[in-house]
């Protein structure tokens, strides 16, 4: 037999008798970030749950986007160039129209070559800026409750996430999301020198709050003062309700030149699948991130940036964004109509497409089958599995967005999403009256 022959025999030998399951050692960030944990996502997902129940767990839409912009995807995949490669800054049409439509809230003219990146999703946006500018062990600070691919975008890339709490006060009545307040003093104590970054998300996910400009001149001055890049998280800024106001971050005194904005197409036309999102900022922040960008994905799906350029550039003179606004005020009443007439406290949103309820009062059996993931979890990971499959809504246990020293605070709150159809947020509604039979 060959040396080759005698090598592969006794390859086939050791395949055979030992354990090659884990051959090759995976990396510690995956650990570092809940990478490999299973999260909510996993279990609550649909597989898992009754056929029939209703899923506002997870923020999707069940309706489609627009006509007028998918009629512009479609155009674009039967036209030539927009089938191949776009420019890793975007497609010009896409930057020109993101120029047009934020110029006037931004408070400044705009470059669409140095100002402007178009990316795949927001989150990957945010990846590419934790990859420019983060060096191991840099700190990034993350109000809780926080979206959860903040921390693994994070550790993955050396950063070391510093987590502090908004904090509920639901004592009121009837409990706003202006009741979930910053501790200045506990956010000063929590920037260290190693304090790189800032996350500010507004309108916030989970929670609902849009943060005031009292709140957010606190939070300039103290970037200020700690040198810190700002991520300002605005994905939601085209929903809030009530005629509360939006305050960009970057036009604060002092802070374009030291904030990126985070926005999003998914967010903006029910389009969440498009994976389109793009960041606004200095040439400072965009141009290292841009060389990030390029790296990780080279460039952004190419006919849905028409498609969003064609959203932007129409929004206005179809009233589109102010007749969206009405159809989600409408959507968020008919499910907080639902939770007032079991007389149970919610935290009323003021922006996004999510509302928090307070599940305390939920009494469910100690000897319920809970399945084994949701065993040794927060008490809110019961009171979700429970509602899912005795009263067939899911939503997601808050918890879950909270690092294990904070995760109490969350425990007494399930996230429902409101990013249906009427219909289904009436089914659901009438549902979740239930609910009533297993309140104390």
């Amino acid at each position: 037999m060959s040396s080759l022959g005698g090598n592969l025999a006794q390859f086939s030998k050791g395949a055979l008798n030992g354990d090659r399951s884990n051959l090759i050692p995976f990396s510690s960030r995956l650990r570092g970030g809940r990478a490999l944990a299973q999260d909510v996502w996993s279990i609550y997902n649909a597989a898992n749950l009754p056929a029939d129940c209703i899923n506002l767990g997870q923020g999707y839409m069940n309706f489609s986007p627009p006509k007028w912009v998918t009629d512009a995807a479609d155009e674009a995949l039967k036209s030539l160039l927009p089938n191949h490669y776009s420019h890793p800054k975007g497609r010009i049409r896409l930057r020109n129209a993101i120029k047009n439509f934020y110029e006037k809230s931004f408070n400044r003219v705009l470059d669409v070559e140095t100002e402007i990146l178009v990316t795949s999703g927001a989150n990957q946006g945010q990846y590419s800026v934790f990859t420019a500018f983060l060096e191991q062990g840099d700190e990034v600070i993350m109000f809780e409750p926080f979206f959860d691919q903040y921390l693994p975008s994070v550790t993955f890339n050396g950063g070391t996430p510093v987590y502090v709490p908004l904090h509920p006060q639901t004592d009121a009545v009837t409990p706003n999301n202006s009741n979930w307040t910053i501790d200045f003093d506990e956010l000063r104590r929590a920037i260290t020198p190693k304090a790189k970054m800032i996350i500010i998300n507004t309108p916030h996910n989970p929670v609902g709050k849009v943060f005031t400009r009292e709140e957010l001149e606190k939070l300039a001055a103290l970037a200020e003062e700690f040198n810190l890049l700002v991520m300002a998280d605005e994905v939601y800024d085209c929903l809030v309700f009530d005629g509360k106001e939006h305050v960009r971050f970057a036009t604060l005194p002092g802070m374009w030149d030291r904030t990126v904005t985070v926005l999003s197409a998914g967010k903006a036309f029910a389009a969440t699948g498009w994976r389109v999102g793009w960041l606004i900022g200095p040439p400072s922040i965009i141009f290292p991130t841009l060389a990030a960008c390029t790296r990780i994905v080279f460039c952004s799906n190419s006919p849905l940036q028409e498609a969003a350029a064609a959203g932007l550039e129409q929004a206005a003179e179809r009233g589109f964004f102010e007749n969206q606004l009405k159809e989600y005020q409408e959507r968020r009443n008919i499910l907080l109509s639902a939770f007032d007439k079991l007389g149970m406290k919610y935290s009323h949103p003021e922006g996004s497409y999510f509302v928090l309820l307070d599940i305390s009062r939920v009494n469910f059996p100690e000897d319920y089958p809970f399945p084994e993931p949701v065993q040794g979890r927060g008490r809110d990971f019961k009171a979700c599995w429970f509602i899912a499959l005795e009263i067939g809504v899911s939503s997601i246990p808050v918890s879950e967005f909270y690092c294990e020293e904070h995760c109490t605070i969350g425990e007494n709150f399930a996230r429902f999403a409101f990013c249906k159809d009427v219909e289904t947020l009436r089914q659901a509604g009438e549902r979740l009256q239930r609910l009533a039979e297993y309140l104390v």
